[in-house]
């Protein structure tokens, strides 16, 4: 698994609730759990703070990385829709994201098509993008990043034909082949959850073991940030696995939620704050599982 992946994998589920910021050390001892070396992790925190996601901080002879308030805000907004366990409600409108971006900036056009994936955008036709959720503030939280006003339109409006809003979706997405990789998630994860619900029940299931397994389940669920849009109820097929896959998520993650988080705070009060940790950060209740 990649380094740097893996790290914005442990800062969204674990560290934003700590105050944000760790010791490079502890870090360090954390991803030796998945067989990442100390040169590797070093390499992928300067890239994140070169990139902007993180930022460094000394004490003494210590160096400390938290969260820009760039990387809180993408943070955020992917814990949102990863512990989501249904689909929101949909209020009948599309959202229309049109650019015209001139071919000098192509750099920043590539950029902007995959920060629109990202938040659940489709094609529908050339640099024209729709979805049905509300993504109001992202749209202007890109055009402000990336300060492209002069090339780009915004509408919100209503599907009047001649077709129908499914067939907007059909050409839009391929529901089909998300709907396959959740159904390969189930197959596998389905598994393992039922062998770890039974270890940690016998308590051959060690602290460590549990914060590896919880840490790969939301990395492996995080990817469906990429390919899933969220849609809403109304426009998913009768046979939609995402909410299968979800409860499986959710179910599994609490299983392992209170050794996982006791092993991470063992290795966190090394070289930090423990006081620091949000006060109504539940384990067993995630703030952001919403049944």
């Amino acid at each position: 698994m990649n380094t740097r992946s893996m790290i914005f994998t442990i800062y969204g589920d674990y560290i934003r609730h700590y105050g944000n910021q760790i010791w490079i050390g502890s870090l360090i001892r954390l991803l030796k759990e998945f067989g990442h070396n100390d040169q590797a992790v070093r390499a992928a925190i300067s890239r994140m703070s070169k990139q902007g996601w993180v930022k460094a901080e000394k004490k003494g002879n210590k160096s400390y990385y938290s969260l820009t308030e760039r990387g809180v805000k993408r943070i955020e907004e992917a814990a949102k829709r990863i512990y989501k366990i249904r689909p929101e409600k949909w209020d009948g409108k599309w959202r229309i994201f049109v650019y015209t971006i001139p071919e000098e900036k192509r750099n920043l056009r590539d950029e902007l098509r995959k920060e629109l994936v990202w938040s659940g955008f489709g094609t529908i036709s050339n640099s024209c993008w729709i979805s049905p959720n509300n993504l109001e503030k992202q749209v202007y939280d890109l055009i402000d990043k990336y300060e492209i006003e002069p090339y780009v339109d915004f509408f919100i409006a209503q599907y009047d034909g001649p077709h129908t809003n499914e067939r907007l979706v059909e050409k839009c997405w391929d529901l089909d082949a998300i709907n396959q990789k959740y159904e390969e998630f189930i197959s596998i994860y389905s598994q393992k959850y039922i062998i770890d619900k039974h270890k940690i029940q016998r308590g051959e299931m060690s602290d460590a073991e549990c914060f590896v397994e919880r840490t790969k389940l939301v990395h492996e669920y995080r990817k469906f940030l990429f390919v899933d849009p969220g849609l809403p109820e109304e426009l998913l097929p009768k046979q939609w696995m995402g909410s299968h896959a979800a409860s499986l998520f959710s179910e599994y993650y609490k299983e392992l939620a209170k050794p996982a988080s006791r092993f991470f705070e063992s290795v966190f009060m090394d070289g930090n704050e423990l006081e620091k940790k949000d006060a109504g950060y539940d384990v067993y209740d995630h703030p952001f599982i919403v049944e």
